[in-house]
């Protein structure tokens, strides 16, 4: 998990994160009647909801072409999110757990989520064009891209 790890310390701002329990993370993947990626859920369990403002400023200052994240989302929010978005024009069997900085979501697909796995590919709806298209082969690469942005 040092791509999670290197993540936090390159773009976590210094907000305080509560790591988040296991039972609670348990009862949403409940409700979902889904297994979150344990990568997901090392991050959220080890550091909490992360913030990540900086992104968006590194990713203009280089003009590259990826999607920043912004917010990681509460739990409660992952839950409640995901089917408001499917109420409000995203394509249905999303779960929603971050956002950018314009209301546009990453998620995991649910038919990814079917059986408990360490990582699963990333995907991003784009609310305005009410599109989902995948981003990355696995949440890991999904943080690993901007980690590599640092190294620029």
């Amino acid at each position: 998990m040092k791509c999670i790890d290197l993540f936090v310390e390159n773009w976590a701002t210094n907000h305080t994160m509560i790591p988040i329990e296991k039972q609670d993370i348990s009862a949403l993947e409940s409700n979902l009647n889904a297994f979150l990626p344990n990568s997901y859920k090392y991050l959220i369990s080890t550091y909490g909801l992360v913030h990540t403002p900086n992104v968006l400023s590194k990713i203009c200052d280089l003009n590259v072409e990826i999607s920043e994240v912004q917010d990681f989302l509460s739990l409660d929010d992952v839950f409640s999110l995901s089917k408001l978005y499917e109420m409000s024009g995203m394509p249905k069997g999303h779960v929603l757990f971050a956002s950018d900085c314009k209301g546009n979501m990453f998620c995991f697909k649910l038919s990814d989520c079917e059986t408990e796995q360490i990582d699963i590919p990333v995907w991003f709806y784009n609310h305005g064009l009410c599109t989902v298209d995948k981003v990355s082969d696995s949440f890991g690469e999904w943080l690993a891209q901007f980690n590599a942005l640092e190294e620029c």
